[in-house]
């Protein structure tokens, strides 16, 4: 039992205040679990039903229009929209949402399994445990679980942590993780899912999103300064991705993996260059027939 339930509805906007923690009566630390969507009903029913042992369930959406919020709602979230500005921003304005003593993240591609759930409600009944815990992810990916190709054990930023204890930098993808001064790291002891792609039409979709979304951080960095550096990227990674991280064990999945990679790691760049010597196009003006012009 707790004293704060978190009850379905929509929060509208984001504030300062800090919301009110969630107390259990037995006086063990109580969990949120976050998710962040936009346009997810597919997924986000598999997702949130294997977090249903969590005191909160919070929904960080962006403006979704194709059921997810109504999905979310009807299996008890609490539904947070969050105007998108990359994910480093959703992120910590997600986790400013949540009620819990601890923290769970969870994307919608990704599934907690009994294991880790396990492994993560012992966690919170240690008082000495360390404040951020690492999450190994296991990828189901064309009909097959990936044991290489770098894809396993997969981590992302740190997926369980003492709320206040963490924080995400403001990169609009890959955003990396800022520890509380002090606060110890370690792995949980138990896998949770990943299924990234449903096919490879959404690996396309994802992969074209986020190299445009990367090519800013490469500007940023003053990168993007040359084609031929984008097209060696491209095939560093796939090297790296297939031979030196075992791809080739993974089969046609593990090509996949490599090439999507290096395909991901060139737009990225190659879009940088583009955005760095982009000129507007010569203009053209309004053209009527000759006949037209010396009737005139």
């Amino acid at each position: 039992m707790i004293h704060e339930t978190p009850g379905s509805g929509i929060l509208r906007g984001m504030t300062d205040e800090t919301p009110p923690r969630i107390r259990r009566e037995d006086g063990t630390p109580s969990v949120t679990a976050y998710v962040i969507a936009y346009n997810e009903a597919e997924k986000i029913e598999a997702a949130i039903s294997s977090v249903l042992w969590a005191d909160e369930i919070v929904l960080a959406d962006s403006h979704s229009t194709d059921g997810t919020i109504e999905i979310a709602e009807r299996l008890g979230a609490r539904v947070v929209q969050i105007d998108f500005e990359g994910f480093g921003p959703l992120r910590n304005k997600a986790i400013a949402a949540c009620r819990g003593d601890w923290i769970f993240s969870l994307d919608s591609d990704e599934r907690c399994t009994p294991e880790a759930r396990d492994a993560i409600l012992a966690v919170v009944a240690d008082p000495d445990a360390v404040d951020i815990w690492r999450v190994p992810r296991r990828n189901w990916f064309m009909g097959r679980w990936i044991r290489h190709s770098g894809w396993y054990p997969n981590f992302r930023q740190p997926q369980l942590f003492r709320n206040g204890r963490m924080h995400y930098d403001q990169l609009p993808v890959h955003e990396g993780w800022i520890p509380a001064e002090g606060a110890e790291v370690a792995v949980l002891p138990a896998d949770i899912w990943q299924i990234p792609f449903k096919n490879l039409g959404e690996l396309q979709h994802k992969a074209n999103r986020y190299s445009t979304l990367g090519s800013q951080k490469v500007l940023a960095r003053g990168g993007g300064r040359s084609m031929a550096g984008a097209v060696a990227r491209g095939f560093i990674e796939f090297v790296k991705h297939y031979v030196f991280k075992r791809g080739v064990l993974d089969g046609w999945a593990g090509f996949v993996i490599a090439f999507g990679n290096a395909e991901g790691a060139f737009y990225k760049h190659a879009k940088a260059w583009c955005e760095r010597r982009s000129t507007p196009p010569p203009s053209s003006p309004p053209l009527r027939r000759e006949s037209d012009r010396s009737g005139s």
